[in-house]
């Protein structure tokens, strides 16, 4: 291998890493044949405790009881989980010594999961090891973990195919995570008729998640212009920069949001958009676990970390919350106005695909285009009217500001480089979208 053959520092290479998926309507019923086939003796089921009620977790149930799988169910996953809710869970699977997991839920379960499955396969390490720098060490992860099947019943995060565990550090109030191809769930069930039994508001969020991996995924820096260059393949992120092989999984994942998300929240009868969202999900999954996310991402975690009283509708939640495609999306217009500077004809293209008539159109504008057709798409959702509608004003800006610099991870995925000024001044711009 030629020692550098780069331009400074930055790398030449990209890999990709998903989980195996599994799609099919009623295919968790093989859930319990798949545990036999791993030859679990002792299973931990995480969900939470609202879906604990619901048709997936019990579709999981018959399968485990009908092939006899010895098992105990953790129901204590919290919506947007914390560093707390990580711990309590890892301490429940330490004490457990599983030797396989499977999580049914959207990404806080999946990603508590994973984390669980990290620390109890890793009992030695310190909670701060894996996590992101520079909060946590960022460590690599080196320790063999258990089997996880990972059973998503909403259509947003595609955590069932990602390396990526986020939740919110209390102590910081900001989002970060634990990003290592080591912890991706080792099968994906991807069962559409999980996402029947979503309310309205669940299905328009998780799709903006959907949404926003796409288009941050397809307009990030491009993977070889992306430093430091790894001295070990090891340490080379889970988040590369784009990529050809991502960049085909966001376009396609955009071209199923454009014809049918609005589908799939208007009419929760509506099975063929359901599907589709679904796969969506896991599409833009394999996207953005490979290629990364950048500024909606990276903004996105204090607004959800520094919520104050916001409590969306259809959450059956006892805790202040934004959920996390809303705190994505709500800064889109602005962000891509900012980055379209750099690839403009990535963000005309994005524009297109959502509907825009670009025939006419001056690439200068592209940034302007696409956010003028986010705009439009947020409205024509009945999405809150900016950052002002969930509790913000132009004081929080500086905190808002604070819990952005510490997302390099994602941040420094942006095409554009952003000073703090930058940040303030998107921040703003996201005040109010219409």
């Amino acid at each position: 291998v030629p020692e550098r053959p780069t331009l400074g520092n930055t790398d030449y290479a990209f890999e990709m890493a998903i989980s195996n998926i599994r799609y099919g309507e009623g295919v968790t019923k093989e859930i319990g044949m798949d545990l036999q086939n791993f030859g679990a003796r002792r299973v931990c089921l995480m969900t939470d405790k609202n879906l604990s009620k619901l048709p997936p977790v019990n579709a999981v149930l018959n399968s485990l009881a009908k092939y006899g799988v010895n098992f105990q169910v953790y129901d204590n996953v919290r919506v947007e989980p914390t560093d707390q809710s990580f711990l309590d869970a890892i301490q429940f699977a330490k004490k457990g010594e599983f030797d396989a997991y499977v999580a049914v839920g959207g990404g806080s379960v999946i990603d508590t999961c994973k984390a669980a499955n990290l620390y109890a396969s890793s009992p030695s390490s310190e909670f701060l090891d894996y996590v992101n720098a520079p909060i946590g060490k960022g460590k690599p992860v080196t320790a063999p973990l258990k089997p996880l099947i990972a059973v998503p019943t909403t259509s947003g995060t595609g955590s069932e195919t990602t390396g990526v565990a986020i939740f919110d550090f209390k102590e910081l109030k900001v989002k970060t995570g634990i990003a290592s191809r080591a912890i991706k769930p080792t099968l994906g069930i991807i069962d559409p008729l999980h996402t029947l039994s979503m309310p309205e508001r669940i299905v328009a969020n998780s799709g903006f998640d959907v949404l926003c991996h796409a288009l941050e995924s397809y307009t990030a820096l491009p993977y070889n212009q992306r430093s430091p260059c790894p001295s070990n393949p090891l340490n080379r992120p889970a988040y590369q920069g784009s990529n050809p092989i991502s960049d085909v999984w966001a376009l396609h994942a955009l071209r199923i949001v454009a014809k049918y998300l609005k589908r799939a929240i208007r009419n929760p009868e509506d099975r063929e958009a359901r599907a589709n969202m679904l796969l969506a999900s896991a599409f833009a999954g394999i996207g953005f676990g490979n290629a990364g996310v950048h500024l909606c991402h990276g903004m996105s975690y204090p607004i959800s970390g520094l919520v104050k009283t916001y409590k969306p509708k259809d959450y059956n939640v006892d805790h202040s919350l934004v959920p996390h495609g809303l705190s994505v999306v709500l800064t889109s217009p602005a962000v891509f106005a900012f980055t379209a500077q750099i690839r403009p004809e990535r963000h005309l293209e994005a524009a297109e695909i959502l509907g825009a008539d670009i025939r006419t159109a001056r690439i200068k504008d592209a940034g302007l285009i696409l956010a003028d057709t986010l705009r439009k798409f947020l409205f024509d959702l009945n999405v809150d009217d900016g950052l002002a509608a969930i509790g913000y004003s132009k004081a929080d800006i500086p905190a808002l500001v604070k819990g952005t610099l510490p997302q390099e991870r994602v941040t420094k995925l942006s095409p554009r480089p952003q000073t703090e000024e930058d940040l303030a001044a998107l921040f703003e711009a996201s005040m109010k979208l219409y």
